[in-house]
């Protein structure tokens, strides 16, 4: 791996790695901010709904954008706005406030979820494009890893306003390499005769596109399982088994720690075997391991168990996510910022979809939790098995093209 391909995935994994960093860095807060803003446990949660939501939908309006205008303008965008929301979010004085600042957050962190993968696309295909995505997970793994306890950190130096103010400065710092260090992939002849109109036109043949549709919603359901997890986690681990909110960091660090681990295998994986089939098993074990985990915890009630076989379900979940993501943008490298956007919307949105409807039955223990996992991981498995029966020759055959 050439030192330059390994700059680019650093300095992309950190662009994407700042909207999933204002997820986790302030996990372990969700109690005592709800204390401190007298707010309830669904308000808290809400923040980070709306998080989720608001990541979601506002995707779609950066993709076209990047197809027009570039790849780095809108990034210098989305990371201004996201560094002045999170000082808003520092200074809100209810909770009301902080969801609309967070809303706020969430549209800036858009531009750095959906166009690092646009570059991708613009630069590669095949499993030469699992392999940056995998090391563009690698670098974020960084979030789940380090963020909870760098939000513990903070919580226990100062209060959850300060997390807001480290990732203000976050935000700024990556701009500023954005700036000095990251190339346009999509130079202004390979623009030539697109516009707004005919860039937002291309979600219609996005749309009627079976296995594109296919593979995002697989996608949605896959992180689905991670996000119901997000959600819930710091309510179960820490009001549920008592763990210190520097505890229930570890322990979120090292369930996290599997997927990134096991994505560094998808090129490798994928370059033997394909996509396809490599997304075939990885979804059916991601799915049969939830679906033991769920049944279990209804007679055990074990912490050990349950972060036993989240840790080997999320990793056989590393393998899927970046696998399905490729794959799906395979065959729409003229428009990869629409297409990006568009995955990333319908993932996005089928993953916060997921977690509110589970929220809904949260009562802080982890059965709730567990079987909403379960669910959307079955959910991802009978869509990729739809979805792969419509795949064309070209994508089907193992192993892919580089």
């Amino acid at each position: 791996m050439s030192r330059s391909i390994a700059r680019l995935a650093l300095l992309l994994g950190l662009i994407t790695a700042v909207g999933p960093f204002a997820i986790d860095i302030y996990l372990p807060a969700l109690p005592t901010l709800g204390a401190s803003l007298h707010a309830s446990p669904a308000l808290v949660q809400m923040s980070l709904t709306v998080f989720f939501v608001i990541v979601g939908v506002c995707q779609l309006f950066y993709g076209p954008i990047s197809d027009v205008f570039g790849r780095k303008p809108p990034i210098y965008a989305g990371l201004v706005i996201f560094a002045v929301a999170s000082v808003g979010c520092a200074l809100a004085p209810n909770i009301e406030s902080l969801i609309a600042f967070r809303a706020l957050q969430a549209f800036g962190a858009c531009a750095g979820m959906v166009i690092p993968r646009a570059i991708v696309r613009d630069l590669y295909t095949g499993h030469e494009a699992a392999k940056l995505m995998a090391l563009l997970m690698l670098v974020m793994s960084v979030s789940p890893i380090l963020a909870p306890l760098a939000g513990s950190l903070v919580i226990s130096l100062w209060s959850w306003r300060e997390v807001f103010a480290v990732l203000a400065v976050l935000a700024v710092a990556c701009l500023v390499m954005t700036i000095v260090q990251l190339p346009e992939t999509h130079p202004a002849e390979r623009r030539l005769g697109k516009t707004l109109g005919n860039a937002f036109s291309s979600y219609g043949a996005l749309l009627r596109d079976p296995v594109f549709i296919g593979l995002s919603v697989v996608c949605g359901f896959g992180l689905a399982t991670f996000f119901v997890f997000i959600g819930s986690a710091p309510f179960v681990y820490i009001e549920h088994y008592g763990l210190t909110p520097t505890q229930f960091s570890l322990g979120f660090a090292v369930n996290a720690a599997s997927f990134f681990a096991m994505s560094q295998l998808t090129a490798r994986l994928s370059a033997r075997f394909g996509l396809a089939p490599l997304i075939r098993w990885s979804v059916v074990a991601v799915a049969a391991v939830m679906a033991v985990l769920a049944v279990t915890t209804l007679w055990v009630d074990s912490l050990a168990l349950m972060m036993t076989l989240l840790f080997i379900g999320f990793g056989f979940l590393g393998l899927l996510l970046p696998a399905a993501g490729v794959l799906s943008l395979e065959d729409h490298g003229a428009v990869a910022g629409s297409a990006s956007a568009l995955l990333g919307a319908i993932q996005m949105i089928t993953a916060a979809v997921s977690m509110t409807v589970i929220g809904v039955f949260a009562d802080h223990t982890p059965a709730p939790m567990l079987v909403g996992i379960a669910l959307c991981a079955i959910a991802a498995m009978l869509t990729t098995f739809w979805t792969l029966r419509r795949l064309p020759a070209h994508l089907a055959s193992a192993p892919p093209s580089s």
